[in-house]
């Protein structure tokens, strides 16, 4: 008797503590009702003539691209409770302390809300072929050294389990430069082009640029949405060069081309 009476008092004690309780009721009932539309079979038969012939050849769909954000709140806490309210209509697979703290928030092969309306190459539906990392930073300081540790680990880890090109590690702003700047001008791409995410550039001093290079067409070619070119430029420039002024120089022209070329 004392013993189940102990248990109860645990469990009452481990729910009472477990603020995000809720939320995670519902994530669990959401999981519940995407299992069972995949459950259901036979799949309809669109000619209704009772012919349904099941493949047995398929698999999960897995990401092909991570996409790094800076949370622009004041604290992980600020973030773990807007990524768990329903009527925010935002979240991330997963979030990113100051203190390394790595919270994973939805399973890497569901379709998390972080890149918005967004483009990058062909790909218009980034948020259906990626998985979103957010650091917690509002925007206008440094990450911390156990952030970037811990971000790093975590890449070493999607990278290998999907295969993820190095190419396709790149940034909010990247995809949607005419909306965000996230991660900002500290995040150290060329720490993480070093370890093999995201790609970075060579040595410039003796670059000399082809008379047939055209700037709009590199930024193209790299990725970008280059229907507003000021905003794609600087995100270019965010990214590559820790820089938003507005304009390229000709030492950044050769950037741009070596760049360029990283991805051509």
């Amino acid at each position: 008797m004392k013993y189940a009476v102990l248990c109860v008092l645990i469990f009452c004690v481990s729910c009472a503590g477990n603020k995000y309780a809720s939320s995670n009721k519902i994530y669990k009932q959401q999981a519940k009702a995407f299992a069972a539309i995949i459950k259901k079979y036979p799949l309809q038969d669109t000619f209704g003539n009772n012919m349904f012939i099941g493949t047995t050849n398929f698999n999960l769909r897995k990401p092909n691209f991570v996409i790094i954000h800076h949370t622009a709140q004041n604290s992980c806490d600020e973030t773990l409770k807007t990524f768990t309210l329903q009527r925010t209509q935002v979240s991330a697979h997963y979030v990113i302390c100051k203190d390394g703290t790595v919270h994973h928030m939805l399973n890497d092969y569901l379709r998390a809300w972080h890149a918005g309306v967004s483009k990058w190459g062909n790909d218009i539906d980034i948020n259906s072929a990626s998985i979103g990392i957010e650091l917690d930073n509002n925007g206008f300081e440094a990450f911390t050294d156990a952030q970037l540790n811990s971000l790093l680990n975590l890449l070493a880890a999607l990278k290998k389990q999907f295969n993820i090109p190095a190419a396709n590690f790149i940034g909010h702003a990247d995809i949607a430069p005419t909306r965000k700047d996230d991660p900002n001008v500290f995040f150290p791409w060329k720490r993480l082009a070093d370890s093999g995410y995201g790609y970075w550039y060579d040595d410039t001093t003796n670059v000399i640029l082809p008379s047939t290079f055209q700037p709009v067409q590199a930024l193209r070619i790299i990725g970008y949405d280059v229907k507003d070119t000021t905003a794609a430029t600087i995100a270019f420039k965010r990214h590559w060069l820790q820089d938003t002024l507005p304009g390229l120089d000709s030492s950044q022209y050769k950037v741009l081309f070596q760049v360029m070329k990283k991805f051509d």
